[in-house]
């Protein structure tokens, strides 16, 4: 009998949940749905925001927003961007050497407090690296959509991941 599917048989009767596809799994086409969903809150929005040193008022202020066109705080685009891309981080690049990049980044529809955001990525390239041998870059596109399947981000992604992920694996114990 064959153990759970997405954990790893260390010893007779033990698994250990997998972190991250290998390079191999990652073929180009192959689409991930990310979950679980996040919803965002107002505390999410308002410590995020002040930790980014964005004290914008239409993202704090809730008087302030009420008379904007929205007639509500957004939730700041980095905000989504930071939620968006660590709910793909798990599956896609959970064992990434490096994070070389972000492109593309795309905010199509306003999101607000209470939306649950969820991501998929879909991966659009993939070559070992000519640098490091014993790694490859992945390139891959991630869009995130709220509870009502509207998109509101868009972005590729490339970085740098184990060639060996169970080498690196045994010996992180990951």
């Amino acid at each position: 009998m064959s153990g759970p599917t997405g954990f790893r048989k260390i010893a007779e009767g033990r698994y250990r949940e997998t972190v991250g596809l290998a390079y191999d799994e990652m073929a180009e086409g192959l689409v991930i749905e990310h979950r679980p969903g996040r919803t965002i809150t107002d505390a999410d929005n308002v410590l995020m925001t002040t930790l980014g040193g964005n004290d914008a008022p239409l993202h704090t202020d809730h008087h302030y927003s009420r008379h904007t066109a929205w007639g509500r705080p957004l939730v700041c685009s980095s905000i989504t961007l930071h939620i968006i891309g660590g709910m793909t981080v798990r599956s896609t690049s959970g064992l990434t050497i490096a994070n070389l990049g972000f492109d593309q980044i795309r905010c199509t529809r306003p999101v607000f407090v209470g939306d649950t955001l969820y991501a998929e990525t879909e991966i659009l390239e993939r070559r070992r690296s000519r640098s490091r041998p014993t790694a490859g870059l992945v390139t891959c596109r991630t869009t995130g959509h709220n509870q009502d399947h509207v998109t509101v981000m868009t972005f590729t992604r490339t970085f740098l991941v184990p060639l060996d992920t169970d080498a690196v694996r045994d010996r992180t114990h990951y």
